[in-house]
């Protein structure tokens, strides 16, 4: 293994695209590189270390996926089981078709709808009925509370019918938080993370986060988007960057513990999960949180040649979804250098989190910039990594 192109990959990076990054790359559950480079504040020139913490937004929502597979092991649930089961107010779904009549949906929204993101909600923040529970619960928003309120908005389409990118992870942990009869945020610090030695991670920022915390910029290219919508569209090619609060604007409130996109962590850290989904469910530390055969469920495709269709962002050319993951499915179309095993997800600031059980090669990347480029970085970085790896 020699890194030298991946090291030279993220310094052009940091000359031409971002401020600033970091990745720390696993192999067989060993650390064997670590690197960051660029700027963790542009302002005060402050370097990128590594050991800073960042918002890493959807890069979340692996973790989440497995801490609710973890309750799937354990026999509290089958994928095709109705969420109405756990949360009733989602028994009687509706469904606002593009002409705006609302009719009654053709079937429950289960389990696996949640996990594969064919629920048929969508990432609207600011629906009448979650403005309404930001007011009834005092802007509190605890995150089961805050999720029913969900129920009462109709669907985008019936479940099961397409794939769309929306808040079913945060229903997910909201299930979590149902089952397992704790907080989702202490759920997943006490069964996922702290067994394999991750402490320092957050699902909010306080003073003392904030000033370990990254600078986040925004790219600009004089279109307003959405954060939530950062990872579909392309930011284009020109553009600069504007420096952002360090808050993530897609949490609710205090209590809201989203499993879609609420994690804070290093990128050392973060790394020790990402090869723990490499290596069968076992961390770098020897625990093992998840089985083997459940990892190849959660990276086995789900989607049929219909919601493939709306799968279609360009940086995921070549891979299907799994249980909240894209998974290489087409090595020739995606360009891929690696093995068919490959999956992971991104982040709405620029983290992504890559695994392949076949090679048992892992690594961790992040920097800190909202509208992240990914359609340029993400199939780059992970061809980069690959010829890295055969070197």
């Amino acid at each position: 293994m020699d890194f030298t192109y991946l090291k030279n990959f993220m310094d052009r990076l940091t000359t031409e695209h971002v401020p600033g990054n970091s990745i720390v790359v696993y192999h067989e559950n060993k650390e064997v590189f670590r690197y960051s480079s660029g700027l963790n504040d542009v302002e005060s020139k402050t370097p990128m270390t590594g050991d800073e913490l960042l918002n890493i937004y959807s890069c979340t929502k692996p973790a989440t996926v497995v801490g609710a597979l973890q309750l799937y092991e354990k026999g509290y649930f089958l994928l095709d089981d109705p969420l109405y089961e756990f949360m009733p107010e989602f028994k009687d779904m509706y469904v606002k078709e593009e002409n705006g009549t609302v009719r009654k949906a053709d079937g429950p929204i289960t389990m696996r709808h949640l996990f594969t993101m064919t629920s048929g909600f969508t990432y609207e923040k600011y629906s009448p009925s979650m403005q309404q529970a930001v007011i009834d619960t005092d802007g509190k928003m605890p995150t089961v509370q805050a999720l029913r309120y969900l129920a009462k908005e109709p669907l985008a389409f019936d479940p099961g019918a397409h794939w769309k990118y929306s808040l079913s992870h945060d229903v997910l942990a909201a299930v979590v938080e149902v089952i397992s009869g704790k907080r989702f945020q202490d759920y997943m610090k006490e069964e996922v993370f702290a067994p394999i030695g991750i402490s320092d991670i957050h699902f909010h920022q306080t003073a003392e986060t904030l000033a370990r915390t990254a600078s986040q910029y925004m790219y600009k290219t004089g279109e307003e988007i959405e954060i939530s919508k950062g990872q579909i569209s392309g930011a284009g090619k020109n553009g600069h960057w504007e420096k952002q609060t360090k808050e993530n604007d897609l949490l609710y409130g205090p209590a809201y513990d989203s499993g879609g996109a609420g994690i804070i962590v290093s990128v050392p850290d973060y790394a020790k999960f990402a090869s723990c989904l490499a290596n069968g469910g076992i961390a770098p530390n020897g625990e093992q949180i998840i089985s083997a055969g459940t990892i190849e469920l959660l990276r086995t495709n789900q989607l049929n040649d219909v919601q493939k269709k709306d799968f279609n962002w360009s940086q995921l050319s070549g891979y299907g979804y799994g249980l909240g993951v894209r998974t290489m499915i087409d090595r020739k179309t995606a360009g891929f250098n690696g093995p068919a095993s490959e999956f992971g997800w991104g982040g709405a600031a620029g983290a992504t989190l890559s695994a392949d059980p076949d090679s048992r090669f892992a690594y961790f990347y992040a920097h800190h910039m909202l509208i992240p480029k990914e359609e340029y970085y993400q199939p780059r970085l992970r061809n980069v990594a690959y010829s890295c790896l055969y070197r």
